[in-house]
């Protein structure tokens, strides 16, 4: 008998899989009332759920059509049911949805995606805001927060420490520079950094301390795409994958190393004299929760989680929004100038060496320029996963299994036809009338901090962070490309959140009458 050739196995094998593939989608497809009452989705597979729908699309599909998300939305429309695995998810695009879900319904949606055991150990306990389910425990925490942190009242109490943080950054990107091209995003990291450990531990520590927490806390955040796998048939991925579920482990180990002294310390200094009494850390240390019809006070170990949360949500995605924001002001040579003569406008004669906070609520057009440098490359593509708080929750008819995580689109699918030519970064748009419904309202034509019951509860302070920063940045410097004739690439790559593929690079000219760094 004549052997098959080579070259036929590929293709025959091929068929083979797409044969077996028809099957299980026929037999997996079959209507029942069950099923009928859930959103639409790809077809599932036994166990893999619709996971070879994804891989057909990577492996076999190219350009636009190689987005799976704008796939499914464009095939199924805006509410679309998977099953990665056995787990049901449901994605939700558009305003309008995202509004009736997590406005209009209040708590219907408002409930955390629960860990699977094999990933438990990184929800702090879920004494962390953001992972904590919809009850008592996460309304005490957030209630805390904003109250003795994030209120204006309090906000204020910290403004020491954003001057020392712009310090810091000023003589950074000075030194880095050294009058050529350099990259900014380092700097970056670490003045926003330094000034969330002063909001958190009332300190203003030293370089060599601020890099060593900044770099532990950041080795575990890149390393959870490499987790993800573990939610899959955990039984079996933890012990396939138990290497990285150790190094994750490990990394943990040394965030809590580092943060535990830090809490031990302002325990023990707590009222003597010189010691700082406006910290994060100093409301925890008091804060009690219920627990089994009992009240407690954290451990250390669950302060350090809520600090390890408070650094990393403050930092990265501030810190990723800033580095959009002066790409598009170096891209964007006319808007730049023309933040720099509002702000020349407000400071009045002379030339004052720093813009100081209260010069910002003068300045609109820098209120504009970075609401749309929000809008245009938000922090996240999606929001942190939500979950229906109870069985037979409903959204656009259909049911949603309160087992099934719930991804809201923050950005791209459906947001485009919002807003007029929104490819442009045009930050006079925000002064047109009734475009501030945009961020809140019905509108809700986009959403960098969320919405509805679970939003950041940081979001004044991002927006003061940002405003502060740029307009220091741009009115010490005049920020250019690396080489005149040369565009700013504005690729973008997801890792905790969506950041420049390329990291900025721009050459920092001193700008006339401006003092020099030291």
């Amino acid at each position: 008998m004549e052997a098959v050739p080579v070259s036929l196995l590929i293709p025959l094998s091929l068929c083979f899989i797409a044969g077996v593939f028809s099957l299980l989608v026929y037999f997996n497809s079959k209507p029942n009332n069950e099923v009928a009452k859930l959103p639409p989705g790809p077809p599932a597979v036994p166990v893999l759920g619709t996971i070879p729908w994804f891989l057909w699309h990577r492996l076999f599909l190219s350009g636009e059509a190689k987005d799976p998300i704008r796939e499914l939305h464009a095939r199924y429309g805006p509410v679309v049911n998977l099953r990665i695995g056995s787990l049901p998810v449901v994605l939700v695009a558009g305003p309008a949805l995202a509004h009736e879900a997590l406005v209009e319904l209040g708590g219907a949606f408002a409930d955390r995606y629960r860990l699977p055991p094999s990933l438990r150990f990184l929800d702090g306990g879920l004494h962390r805001i953001s992972t904590a389910g919809y009850g008592p425990t996460w309304r005490r925490l957030r209630l805390n927060l904003v109250g003795k942190v994030l209120h204006p009242s309090r906000v204020e109490l910290f403004a020491e420490g954003r001057a020392w943080a712009l310090e810091l950054l000023v003589r950074r990107l000075s030194q880095q520079s050294g009058g050529g091209p350099t990259v900014v995003r380092e700097s970056f990291h670490f003045g926003l950094f330094a000034l969330l450990l002063f909001m958190c531990f009332g300190e203003k520590l030293e370089d060599e301390a601020i890099e060593e927490i900044m770099n532990a806390q950041r080795s575990l955040l890149l390393f959870m795409d490499k987790l993800g796998v573990l939610a899959l048939a955990p039984s079996i991925t933890k012990r396939v994958f138990w290497r990285r579920r150790r190094a994750a482990a490990e990394m943990q180990g040394k965030q809590r190393e580092l943060l535990v002294p830090l809490i031990k310390s302002r325990r023990e200094n707590r009222g003597k004299p010189g010691e700082r009494a406006e910290s994060y850390v100093d409301s925890l240390l008091d804060l009690e929760l219920e627990a089994d019809e009992m009240r407690k006070t954290l451990g250390e170990d669950d302060i350090a989680a809520l600090c390890g949360e408070f650094l990393d949500a403050g930092t990265e995605t501030t810190a990723a929004a800033l580095e959009w924001i002066m790409a598009n002001l170096v891209k964007h040579g006319g808007i730049q100038a023309k933040l720099v003569e509002e702000m020349g406008t407000v400071v009045g004669g002379g030339r004052r060496a720093d813009i100081a906070e209260e010069d910002l609520e003068r300045m609109p057009y820098l209120d504009a320029v970075v609401k749309e440098g929000l809008r245009r490359h938000p922090p996240a593509k999606f929001l942190l996963p939500h979950t229906a708080t109870a069985e037979g929750a409903t959204l656009a008819g259909y049911r949603i299994p309160k087992t099934a995580q719930i991804i809201f689109e923050a950005a791209g699918v459906g947001w485009e036809e919002s807003w007029e030519d929104a490819e442009a970064f045009r930050p006079e748009r925000w002064e047109e009338e009734g475009v501030e419904a945009a961020l809140s309202g019905r509108e809700m034509r986009m959403m960098p901090f969320g919405a509805g019951r679970r939003a950041c509860p940081a979001a004044g302070l991002a927006m003061l962070h940002l405003r502060y920063l740029v307009a220091n940045l741009v009115w010490k410097w005049e920020w250019k490309a690396e080489l005149e004739e040369e565009e700013v690439d504005m690729a973008e790559k997801e890792e905790f959140v969506v950041v420049m593929k390329t990291p900025l690079k721009a050459r920092l000219v001193l700008r006339a009458a401006a003092p020099p760094c030291e």
